[in-house]
């Protein structure tokens, strides 16, 4: 039943009633007929309002469609295009990739050949010093899997220092000797492609004398040239070759501190600390003379 059946029914009962224990009914019923004419234009009223608002609403409905529409028409449109954006970049990563891996390849291949030309160049500088029996290896070790911005190949410097054992790296295998000695010959044989402004080696002298101490000076003397050395040394056949030299002593000072010094010899200073080293703790004529004579020959 609606709204207006329901209003009706109410008010054709309370006429009834009102009929019934009224006694000038035409008045009464006259009075309900204008009762019942304003509450059925406040139903009207209220039915057209509910019309309006479900209009209103139904107006809002499709303009939402509508907009959900153009939204769903503009992402599809934005999804076909990263769609296709991607499919781009994955072509261009693809040929990126492509051409990544024919550079490396070629650069491994370079690498190979420039570390086997760099291991005959150090071995030529083993045997004076004392090393003719050692080897030393440019290992590359290619893995495409571990590509990255220097390429796919890791290298390390191996050595073997004895015939029929097992190589490996440089910096475990070989003793501090022989890893002074190696890596003077490295120095020497690149010291032509760049080199670090300033050499330090320490004792690289040490158990080794007559001609490998001749012989690892005139390769400090060779870097020398290039780039700046500094050399701790006890062999006067090192020490002969240098071109600036410093005293270095330790005194024991009035507070029973030990205090280290150095300072800067004069030539002729230079002349006696080699002929002390010659020597020993008497310095001789002999030891003087023989100190020149190696001064002299390292100058030529």
């Amino acid at each position: 039943m609606s709204l207006l059946e329901r209003v009706t029914t109410l008010l054709r009962a309370n006429l009834n009633a009102l009929v019934e224990r009224a006694e000038n009914p035409s008045t009464i019923i006259k009075q309900v007929i204008v009762d019942m004419e304003n509450q059925l234009l406040q139903v009207k009223t209220q039915v057209a309002i509910s019309i309006a608002d479900q209009h209103m609403l139904e107006k809002k409905a499709q303009e939402n469609a509508e907009k959900s529409a153009e939204w769903l028409r503009k992402a599809e449109l934005a999804i076909d295009k990263g769609q296709d954006n991607l499919a781009k970049l994955e072509a261009a990563a693809e040929e990126a990739e492509v051409a990544y891996r024919a550079s490396a390849d070629k650069l491994s291949v370079a690498r190979k050949k420039a570390g086997t030309a760099l291991d005959k160049a150090v071995k030529a500088e083993l045997a004076p010093l004392k090393l003719d029996r050692a080897e030393f290896i440019t290992e590359i070790a290619t893995d495409p899997a571990s590509a990255g911005p220097e390429g796919q190949d890791r290298i390390e410097f191996w050595v073997r220092t004895n015939p029929g054992s097992k190589p490996g790296p440089m910096m475990k295998v070989a003793s501090g000797g022989e890893l002074s000695r190696f890596l003077l010959a490295l120095k020497v044989v690149l010291a032509d492609r760049g080199s670090a402004p300033t050499l330090i080696f320490d004792e690289i002298d040490t158990a080794v004398g007559g001609a490998v101490s001749d012989a690892i000076g005139a390769r400090l003397a060779r870097l020398g040239s290039k780039v700046q050395v500094f050399s701790v040394t006890h062999a006067p056949q090192v020490a002969a070759r240098a071109a600036n030299h410093f005293l270095v002593s330790k005194e024991l000072s009035g507070s029973k501190r030990v205090i280290t010094r150095m300072r800067a010899l004069e030539p002729k200073q230079k002349r006696e600390e080699i002929a002390r080293m010659l020597a020993g703790a008497e310095v001789t004529e002999e030891a003087r003379a023989a100190a020149e004579k190696l001064i002299a020959g390292a100058a030529r």
